[in-house]
């Protein structure tokens, strides 16, 4: 007998799902390799995806500056060849340089300190400091490989996504019913799968709450660029609890941002940050412990999180360049954003509220009664059989809202916004078609 197997291994391993990668991507893949090997035969050409965050894959480019001063670093030999200047920017050059002066070594396959290279946490705290308009320590700063936190409680569909503090109080008085302590409460701004930016009365009530029971408030905050609509504005908890007058003793926060996200969309290269405030030195020096056991995250990705909040600025070579590569990309995003909310709210049953931010529309979709027994008998969710029929009619890949957590009795499902725009139109008529057939099919 194999001294591993279902019987053996870990039951939270079994009882483990990941949605944005689950069935229906798995299913897709399949469907991919089925029409390289045998063209025609589906009723479409190629997979459409739409189910997760990973916007490079899609097609978006690269910021140039980035990628010219993260190849500086990896092959820092050629910085002093002439023809170097012909093809880099000099600020980029420069940029390198300064940051190879900080890496042990100069070389970027070197171990760095377990936070992160001390010169890269400086810029990255300069970064928060010019952000928000109070300071930044960069001992506060760890770079990470990426942000993955996860959501604990539903959040209002019918005010815009918004977190109602009565929600969070209905949560906690569950938890404590049940004899557990809650620690913690992450927030999600601008928030995923939902696409909601918080308002900032809204944000003062939940620090008000972390502040009132004691709980650390985790602030995932790498959307932070992804704002496309002027009467909401990105501010960070961290801004917002030291506006209120609480200091590093009034409340522990904790904020996190990664270079997947943004304008910039560098998920394969696995950078972000956090910054750990109003933390005693005794758990300080836990932290810095377990960031110690993986000694530390990758330098390329280190590299990105100083960029990202440092770049090119007004008189650099490359500022007007930059400016237009993310001024370009960040129009683009807020056209489909808003191409898709309109595209399904013209859907029979299905409502969707304003996409605000982030990079992904949240759907409510009312299935008729005949679909949701159709998908019992299929031994799924009625958000899974829609989306699974979606796939295999149109190579559209949404994700079931059953995969985040949604209020009983809702159904709903993710799509992103990031297939280019020239991309978008097919995605509409697609999905268009597809769901008028459905409900005609399991129409009463």
């Amino acid at each position: 007998m194999a001294p591993v197997s279902l019987d053996t291994i870990n039951p939270k391993v079994l009882k483990c799902e990941y949605a944005v990668r689950g069935e229906i991507v798995t299913l897709a893949q399949a469907v991919q390799e089925e029409l390289k090997s045998k063209p025609g035969s589906r009723p479409f050409d190629e997979i459409l995806y739409c189910n997760i965050g990973n916007p490079q894959s899609l097609g978006q480019q690269p910021i140039t500056f980035f990628r010219e001063v993260l190849a500086l670093c990896d092959h820092p030999s050629i910085l002093d060849k002439s023809e170097t200047r012909g093809l880099f920017s000099s600020d980029a050059i420069e940029r390198a340089r300064q940051i190879l002066d900080q890496i042990p070594g100069r070389a970027t396959g070197a171990y760095s300190h377990s936070q992160g290279i001390k010169g890269l946490r400086d810029a990255i705290a300069a970064g928060i400091e010019a952000r928000d308009g109070f300071p930044a320590d960069p001992n506060d700063i760890f770079l990470t490989d990426g942000a993955s936190p996860a959501v604990p409680y539903y959040l209002d569909e019918a005010t815009g996504w918004g977190l109602e503090v009565s929600e969070l109080k209905k949560q906690w008085a569950d938890a404590k019913s049940k004899g557990i302590t809650p620690r913690a409460l992450v927030v999600i701004n601008p928030g995923n799968p939902t696409g909601q930016v918080l308002a900032e009365n809204n944000q003062k009530e939940i620090v008000d709450f972390c502040k009132k029971e004691g709980l650390v408030l985790l602030a995932d905050e790498v959307y932070q660029e992804n704002v496309y609509v002027p009467e909401k504005k990105f501010h960070s908890f961290k801004k917002v609890a030291r506006s209120m007058g609480y200091g590093e003793k009034d409340i522990s926060v904790v904020s996190f941002q990664s270079v997947s996200k943004g304008y910039y969309g560098e998920c394969g290269k696995r950078g972000g940050y956090m910054e750990v405030t109003g933390f005693g030195p005794e758990i300080r020096e836990q932290i810095y412990k377990l960031a110690s056991v993986n000694l530390c995250s990758n330098i390329s990705g280190q590299i990105l999180a100083s960029l990202v909040m440092s770049p090119p600025k007004d008189g650099d070579e490359s500022y007007e360049s930059y400016s237009a590569e993310k001024d370009g990309i960040l129009s683009s995003l807020k056209r489909r954003a808003k191409t898709l909310e309109d595209a399904f709210n013209k859907l029979e049953g299905v409502t969707c509220n304003k996409a605000e931010g982030a990079m992904y529309l949240f759907p409510c979709i009312r299935l008729p009664e005949k679909a949701i027994k159709a998908a019992e008998a299929a031994k799924t969710t009625p958000d899974n059989f829609y989306c699974r029929g979606l796939l295999n009619a149109t190579g559209i890949v949404f994700v079931p809202g059953s995969g985040f957590g949604q209020v009983l009795g809702t159904w709903h499902f993710r799509c992103t916004i990031l297939p280019q725009e020239d991309k978008i139109p097919a995605v509409v008529s697609r999905l268009t078609e597809f769901h008028k057939s459905f409900m005609e099919e399991f129409r009463e």
